[in-house]
């Protein structure tokens, strides 16, 4: 288990001795205040998540949130809501979510500006938001997501090294998430501080929606326009891109490093083949049972304890929210079993399949 891990799983059995306290009568603080009264009372929890393109909101996100909620508060009732990248379709779930008298939302934003009405809808009517993986705008009351400008330095950094001698001599290709997503921004910003003046960038691109199809158009219009031979290397802020991206350098018969993150399967099998370079890993558990800790206290209208919130952040309406941001880490061929394997992301099975048995051997991944 990386030290990620232990932190979080430190983390959450301090978060359930504290509540199971509570619970039993003892005034102490989960997180600064709240009452076995508090702690007794029925839990309503409204989670909103983006999309399901990207692969790890349905077979991850949701059912750990729904875990660690359940973990903590057994009868608690949880409603599930998917806006399928649609911001107006997440402000009316957000309008029903409040209707229903979800008295917490665990909110990941399609659009983290649009929904700030939304935000302080619900902090009018004395609901709570928790900003998961993105920073929505407006009085959010706990954030948990990842060092997101680290994530864009770690991707940066291994593209300038897989690049190599061959900077001098050719243009890299960036393909950045959607402009609407301040997870984007960030890791946009960590990315050029170390491609600038060390890789010469000869397109680059915003993409909606963080749309596969679109990575792969603008990855085929960039090739066309550089160059192939002139290509030596594609930023891709995301594995779903970087799936399109591969697609398009498959058909221009190109090998050159590209990055991702979130460690999708087929991003692993990718980088095993060879036609991916890297990834970034965040471990979606100790996010997940952060963000359920987080609700399930604010719920009990219990504050925040440090050992869940030790970090503020700022959003971009100005609000100062108390968060956990957890560090991520750089997924290769060499770490693959001591990272996703030995978290129980994926088994051996799931990954070496016999398309890519030979290349998992020659990995040692078996």
């Amino acid at each position: 288990m990386n030290e990620v891990l232990r932190h979080a799983a430190a983390t959450a059995g301090i978060t359930a001795l504290a509540f199971g306290a509570a619970a039993c009568g003892n005034a102490k603080q989960a997180g600064g205040g709240g009452s076995a009264t508090g702690s007794a009372a029925a839990i309503t929890i409204g989670l909103l998540l983006p999309e399901s393109k990207t692969t790890r909101y349905e077979q991850f996100d949701r059912p750990l949130i729904e875990a660690q909620i359940k973990a903590l508060a057994p009868n608690a009732t949880i409603d599930y809501y998917n806006a399928n990248q649609d911001a107006t379709v997440q402000q009316t779930q957000v309008d029903t979510a409040l209707t229903k008298g979800d008295k917490v939302l665990i909110l990941d934003a399609v659009d983290a500006k649009a929904i700030q009405s939304s935000v302080q809808k619900a902090h009018d009517a004395g609901a709570k938001a928790v900003a998961y993986d993105r920073l929505a705008q407006g009085p959010v009351d706990a954030y948990v997501s990842f060092d997101n400008r680290k994530v864009g330095q770690l991707q940066g950094q291994a593209l300038v090294a897989a690049v190599g001698g061959k900077a001098a001599n050719g243009q890299i290709i960036m393909i950045n998430g959607s402009p609407t997503d301040p997870n984007a921004g960030e890791f946009k910003a960590g990315a050029h501080s170390e491609i600038d003046g060390k890789l010469k960038i000869g397109k680059e691109y915003d993409t909606p929606n963080w749309d596969p199809n679109n990575a792969n158009q603008e990855a085929s219009a960039a090739i066309t326009a550089i160059g192939g031979a002139n290509v030596v290397g594609v930023y891709s802020a995301n594995d779903g891109m970087a799936a399109g991206i591969a697609t398009a350098l498959k058909a221009a018969n190109l090998t050159v490093p590209l990055t991702g993150q979130d460690a999708q399967l087929d991003a692993v099998q990718r980088i095993l083949l060879g036609t991916q370079t890297m990834s970034i890993y965040k471990p979606y558990k100790p996010e997940a049972n952060t963000a359920g800790s987080m609700a399930v206290a604010l719920a009990r209208g219990e504050a925040l304890a440090a050992s869940v919130a030790p970090t503020t952040a700022v959003n971009g309406s100005n609000t100062t929210v108390k968060a956990e941001l957890i560090a991520p880490t750089v997924l290769t061929k060499d770490n693959i079993k001591t990272t996703v394997v030995a978290d129980g992301l994926y088994t051996v099975a799931q990954i070496c399949t016999p398309d890519y048995a030979a290349a998992c051997n020659a990995a040692g991944l078996h």
